[in-house]
């Protein structure tokens, strides 16, 4: 079956990224979902092994573009030359024409080359010289946003986060994986050996299937009703948009289709809320120096589940 295939993926990269299963894990809820990942975090803990390691498992195409502050939405996209035998413009296709995308640094770059992104994000295609591209199937960006005390960095406008499915941080190891990682052979190089678990036909048949996971009446109206709490809560100055409510309930059909459900139960939201709400919702200034996550859980254990 398709969800035993990706659980087996979600095992066998976790033996390369030591001690990131959940990571690992979320980045596959959120393939499922049709959305794209934020991992916020410092250069070296294994963002771009991550991305790699998906490409290689699920056979698909890998693409990666280093955001700078001179970077081109043409670096992105790709540019229209002109030949001078056929006398015609051709287009070449940029980075973002692959199945998985990793942005590096995406907090680096300008506004004018993130709305190129806000493009290929939200309508999978992309603008260029008043022609529209579409991207291949399927498409998932995983992006790494450098914690804003570093230099260069610049924070996201909210409509962008919003346009994340999930945002995680991937963390230092743990002692014993550190020093397995640094006494053993370079991850890097052995996940380019990894042969494919999974087929894109196969991926994408997860993805239709997850789309048909059942959701009752009842947990829609739970998932409604957090962010209803999230709107109304006295340390947030803006709660979790309609796109957010429409996002958690992809994410637990996802959470329930891996386990091997066809029904959306109350955990499968619980489970998933977490890197789905808190880079969606803004802080009241006397309350910003609370962590998103605790207010988010104070909110959570307020709206009661149904039963």
């Amino acid at each position: 079956m398709v969800q035993d295939k990706l659980n087996l993926c979600i095992k066998v990269l976790g033996k390369y990224i030591k001690g990131k299963e959940t990571v690992i894990r979320t980045a596959f809820l959120t393939i499922l979902s049709e959305g794209h990942l934020l991992v916020e975090d410092i250069p070296g803990v294994g963002k771009t092994t991550l991305a790699l390691g998906i490409a290689k498992i699920l056979n698909l195409s890998f693409g990666r573009i280093q955001c700078t502050s001179d970077l081109m939405p043409s670096d992105i996209t790709g540019v229209s030359i002109f030949n001078q035998k056929t006398k015609e413009f051709e287009f070449k296709k940029g980075p973002v024409f692959n199945n998985i995308v990793l942005i590096d640094e995406i907090n680096r770059a300008m506004p004018k080359t993130q709305s190129a992104l806000l493009e290929a994000m939200e309508e999978r295609q992309v603008t260029v010289d008043g022609k529209t591209y579409k991207l291949p199937e399927p498409f998932f960006v995983i992006a790494t946003q450098n914690p804003l005390e570093q230099i260069g960095a610049f924070p996201l406008p909210e409509s962008q986060l919003d346009r994340f499915t999930a945002k995680t941080a991937i963390g230092y190891p743990d002692r014993e994986s550190e020093i397995a990682i640094v006494i053993g052979k370079d991850t890097r190089e052995e996940i380019e050996t990894l042969s494919p678990i999974l087929s894109k036909e196969e991926l994408l048949e997860g993805v239709k299937k997850t789309k048909a996971i059942y959701m009752s009446e009842k947990i829609g109206k739970y998932i409604v009703d957090i962010g209803w709490k999230t709107r109304n809560s006295k340390f947030l100055e803006s709660g979790l948009s309609v796109r957010g409510t429409l996002t958690l309930g992809k994410m637990a059909r996802a959470n329930a289709f891996l386990k091997g459900r066809d029904y959306v139960i109350p955990e499968d939201v619980l489970e998933v809320a977490l890197y789905v709400i808190p880079h969606r919702v803004v802080p009241k200034e006397e309350y910003s120096s609370i962590p998103r996550e605790e207010v988010i859980k104070s909110i959570l254990s307020e709206v009661e589940p149904p039963v």
